[in-house]
């Protein structure tokens, strides 16, 4: 509930503190007194759009604070209008978002005018009251539809994709088979461009190593003063005197060991001249293959990796064009049995919804004859949807008839403001127990009736006061009178300025105010008295 709130320079109130108590607070006010603009107050604290006119004239900025509590849960809500239009919202002293605020305020209050009822104008929002009415058994049914048609929507979305896939792929299936005998003739092996640049560089120069590893040869092993053959005799040389001092064995040993080294590499000279052969047919078979890598490279703009890889997905795309009806008729099936599915679900959420329809018709029912609709006749209208959503498929509309002999009509057709009012007092009534808002705020939904009708809403929000904090905005006395805790607004001026003030009444200055709407400037004595006896037949 909303047990206080503080307003400073917003419009015409530069500064008014209120104290609101549970059950049913009345406010009254001459019109033009600023009635709607508390309104505007409360709107703005629970999550309305800001706009800077509100701000009072000459001031920087407007503050609304709201201490409201929800269950054990106390919040102290502040709203700040910058006339430069900044602004700022604030839960317990922590700045949030607007959309943060809204969530929250959803919990704690609903706010309600005369004009302010598109949840009931609205069909589109009558299936969602129908569902809360039995929470309990349609929830349950409700979300395993939802699951089933997330399921559903999402296998016909991929069978769309694929059969669209498949159509694309069917187009270019010729082209990709060609490319995939392309790459597949080629037998790429990963590296092997690079080894081919290398083996071509080899070739051309073939004959040049061919006759510098001969002549390497040659001088090492084959010539009349080859180094091999000097080595051993320098060897042979010191080895005869090595036996006399240990610098000469030392010498012996490391000329006869670079013999053997110069030996060894001799060999593997004459190894290497002996397997290079220049081969003009194998070079331009390097050359040919290499050009053949190139040109594929170029062609597709990929690497030779990455052409092995494309390879591989034109396979697995080939392979799934030739599978796609056998996968085409897999998913059909498996989408028509999921549709069956959902349809039995559907049917089950349907036959839920018509149940609590039916409790819920008698009892709006019974609430419009209290609120002297007494040829009132109201139905709930189920009518099956061509396309399945997440919602089922149903269409529910609630249609009434307020006089004898006239049509059910869409509540949408209702033409009175004073029917309207009425109309949404009695799903309030009945919603107010099941959606666990515990303050609801009526600004002058009283408008458009009058006599007895006014009394019969007194009554009803007083009934609903019971189980709800109620503060209701009023310019009919017979309502007026029902208040538990009654405020009067008035608006004074000055020479300057204007100024609007709220004021929590005593229980004689609620006769006066109930004296003034029943006789208006002049109280008279009869007046009192008939104020007195209203307030104590409301009792």
């Amino acid at each position: 509930m909303i047990r206080h709130i503080s307003i400073k320079n917003f419009a015409t109130i530069e500064k008014a503190e209120i104290d609101f108590h549970s059950g049913l607070n009345t406010i009254t006010g001459e019109t033009g007194a600023g009635k709607s603009v508390a309104v505007e107050a409360m709107s703005l604290a629970l999550g309305s759009r800001a706009d800077t006119a509100y701000v009072r004239s000459g001031k920087n900025k407007a503050v609304i604070q709201m201490i409201a509590e929800d269950k054990d849960d106390e919040y102290i809500i502040t709203r700040e209008i910058s006339a430069s239009g900044k602004n700022i919202c604030r839960i317990n002293d922590e700045i949030v978002t607007l959309g943060h605020l809204n969530a929250l305020c959803k919990k704690l209050a609903d706010i309600h005018g005369q004009y302010d009822h598109q949840s009931l104008l609205n069909p589109d929002h009558h299936i969602h009251l129908v569902d809360l009415y039995q929470k309990d058994q349609i929830l349950p049914v409700k979300e395993k539809v939802q699951h089933l048609y997330q399921s559903y929507t999402s296998l016909r979305s991929r069978l769309k994709s694929i059969l669209e896939e498949t159509a694309k792929n069917k187009r270019e299936q010729d082209f990709m088979a060609y490319e995939l005998e392309e790459l597949q003739n080629a037998q790429l092996q990963i590296g092997e461009d690079v080894e081919l640049e290398e083996k071509i560089e080899l070739l051309q120069n073939s004959e040049r190593i061919y006759e510098n590893l001969a002549g390497a040869y040659q001088i090492a092993s084959e010539d009349e003063n080859a180094a091999l053959s000097a080595i051993k005799r320098m060897s042979d040389m010191l080895m005869e005197i090595a036996p006399y001092t240990q610098v000469l064995d030392d010498l012996s040993r490391r000329t006869n060991e670079l013999y053997y080294e110069l030996e060894d590499i001799s060999s593997s000279v004459r190894d290497c001249r002996d397997t290079t052969v220049f081969s003009p047919e194998e070079l331009d078979e390097a050359i040919e293959r290499s050009d053949l890598l190139k040109k594929l490279k170029n062609k597709h703009g990929r690497s030779i990796e990455e052409l092995i890889a494309y390879a591989e997905e034109l396979e697995e795309k080939l392979s799934s064009i030739e599978n796609a009806d056998a996968l085409k008729t897999q998913l059909e099936h498996q989408l028509a049995a999921q549709r069956q599915e959902l349809l039995a679900a559907c049917e089950m959420l349907s036959t839920a919804r018509k149940e609590a329809a039916a409790q819920l018709e008698q009892k709006i029912t019974k609430e419009l004859t209290q609120l002297n609709f007494n040829d009132a006749r109201f139905s709930i209208s189920f009518k099956r949807a061509e396309h399945l959503t997440s919602e089922g498929f149903d269409n529910v509309e609630f249609l009434i008839s307020t006089n004898r002999g006239e049509p059910l009509k869409p509540l949408s057709k209702i033409a009175s403001g004073g029917e309207m009012s009425r109309i949404m007092l009695a799903f309030k009534k009945i919603t107010g127990d099941y959606d666990e808002i515990p303050t609801m705020i009526f600004d002058e939904i009283d408008s458009g009736i009058s006599g007895i009708a006014a009394s019969v809403v007194g009554h009803k929000l007083k009934e609903i006061a019971a189980t709800h904090q109620i503060i209701c905005i009023t310019h009919l006395p017979q309502i007026a009178a029902f208040g538990e805790h009654s405020y009067k607004i008035e608006k004074q001026t000055d020479e300057s300025s204007t100024y609007t003030t709220i004021t929590e009444l005593t229980a004689d200055e609620k006769v006066q105010e109930i004296a003034r709407l029943l006789g208006g400037a002049t109280i008279t004595d009869t007046t009192l008295k008939s104020a007195k006896e209203l307030i104590q037949s409301s009792k």
